[in-house]
């Protein structure tokens, strides 16, 4: 496994799906997660900080969590198969760790409200990843290399192409 952070959440340019953009704490691999739209909000609304005046769905989990005292250690990308990527929310509660079957995207969705650790299985970061050649600093940067990436490659050429059910490639 290993340690990723969430870069940014974008938009693939053909289908107009959001993406989100994890990149490894250590290195310059990305690896792109296609997402609804749904999960893609509330994402980018605890990212920048945003409230709503009511708990959205993500909100309402970590709420529950924190009332019964149970924490949310970490999320991981675990697997791809069938091109449907996999994740595992790990809690915490009265020192017993449980793992709990989830959607990446929910996952990393909780992940943002609850500060948990974030890592991928290195089969998937092999498998899904993309890698710069060089060092890059500048997030706009990557931005731009990503959307150009993006439109010169079709769905085909990814092993998965979103976290939603059903996921059937186009």
């Amino acid at each position: 496994m290993q340690e990723m952070v969430i870069y940014g959440v974008s938009f693939d340019m053909v289908g107009k799906q959001p993406i989100v953009l994890l990149k490894t704490r250590e290195g310059n691999r990305f690896l792109p997660i296609w997402i609804g739209h749904p999960e893609a909000a509330a994402i980018l609304m605890k990212l920048q900080g945003a409230n709503t005046p009511r708990p959205m769905t993500h909100d309402l989990i970590n709420d529950v969590l924190s009332e019964l005292e149970v924490s949310c250690t970490r999320v991981a990308v675990t697997e791809l198969r069938e091109n449907t990527f996999y994740a595992a929310i790990t809690l915490q509660m009265n020192g017993r760790e449980m793992e709990i079957d989830s959607r990446p995207s929910d996952a990393l969705a909780l992940a943002v409200r609850t500060g948990a650790s974030i890592f991928a299985a290195e089969d998937v970061i092999s498998e899904s990843a993309i890698e710069f050649e060089h060092e890059v600093e500048d997030q706009e940067e990557v931005v731009e290399k990503f959307k150009d990436f993006l439109d010169n490659v079709s769905p085909e050429d990814f092993a998965g192409e979103s976290d939603e059910e059903p996921d059937q490639t186009s």
